[in-house]
């Protein structure tokens, strides 16, 4: 029971609620750029993408830390929550500052994500760990992506996104650093498959 409310809250704080970031937001000290409506409609959806993975997030750390019953462990999944949040009202920002929304598939994204999030995190703490490792590490190659797509002239969306990739490189150290097990190769192939339809879905809709 716990654990449903648990994740009831997380999900309607992060699906409906203005995410509130604890750190001010790397594009709020950079002026506003004029951007062609070619390259709005694209930071747009790149914008709108890495918001998804920040929904994504919510879920799969809120889950495993229902899920665990090392204190430790726990702590340091729901600080990770944390920063997330941070980039969770970075990117609604941004959208916002684009004349752009999120994903209308924001809730399935959640939920998608919230029980992947149980289901490793119910196979072993080490487990769990190692699907945050690989879920940072291919997190972190999607925004170097973006990085190399966003218009060069998007100052505010490129800083916001340097910022994120960062954050996620450290995530992923400090899981490796905490005891995780690598994932065998069939689940990293199922989690970029699902990445991709989640990422070509999420530019769009």
């Amino acid at each position: 029971m716990d654990t449903l409310l648990i994740a009831a809250d997380s999900a309607l704080r992060t699906l409906f609620a203005r995410p509130r970031a604890g750190e001010p937001s790397p594009a709020r000290s950079l002026p506003a750029v004029d951007l062609s409506v070619e390259q709005r409609r694209l930071s747009s959806a790149l914008m709108r993408v890495n918001h998804v993975g920040e929904v994504c997030a919510q879920g799969l750390y809120m889950a495993q830390s229902c899920v665990t019953r090392a204190p430790q462990l726990r702590s340091d999944l729901l600080a990770a929550a944390r920063e997330e949040t941070d980039h969770l009202a970075w990117t609604r920002e941004r959208l916002d500052a684009l004349g752009s929304r999120p994903s209308l598939l924001n809730p399935l994204w959640f939920a998608g994500a919230f029980a992947i999030g149980l289901v490793a995190a119910r196979v072993s703490d080490q487990a769990s760990l190692g699907f945050v490792v690989e879920t940072e590490r291919q997190v972190s190659a999607h925004l170097q992506g973006h990085l190399r797509r966003l218009p060069e002239a998007d100052l505010p969306s490129r800083a916001i996104v340097d910022r994120m990739q960062r954050d996620e490189e450290r995530h992923a150290a400090q899981a490796q650093a905490a005891g995780a097990l690598p994932l065998p190769p069939p689940a990293r192939w199922l989690m970029k498959a699902a990445a991709k339809i989640m990422t070509t879905t999420a530019h769009h809709i």
